[in-house]
């Protein structure tokens, strides 16, 4: 399964949340493929994230920061047919 946290490099915020995420998975029995997101490099994703990151997602649900891993593991653990959004 898809996984996606958008951040940029430099951002001591997103470090913190990719190593919240990696904890996460390391937890969760389903396998997800992480993909880091570099919002710098678009436009359209600056705009869309900029002030909100890091930001996870999973298929259509988002996970905003600020969160734990404790908060990804529930995340990922949700039943992904309804909206997440903390």
């Amino acid at each position: 399964m898809a996984l996606e946290l958008f951040g940029t490099s430099g951002c001591h915020l997103c470090e913190a949340a990719e190593a919240y995420v990696a904890e996460a998975l390391r937890r969760v029995p389903i396998t997800f493929e992480l993909a880091l997101i570099e919002i710098a490099d678009d436009p359209d994703l600056m705009e869309a994230f900029g002030l909100q990151i890091p930001v996870l997602r999973c298929d259509e649900r988002q996970l905003n920061w600020p969160f734990t891993a404790n908060d990804v593991v529930l995340f990922l653990s949700a039943d992904h047919a309804e909206p997440h959004h903390l």
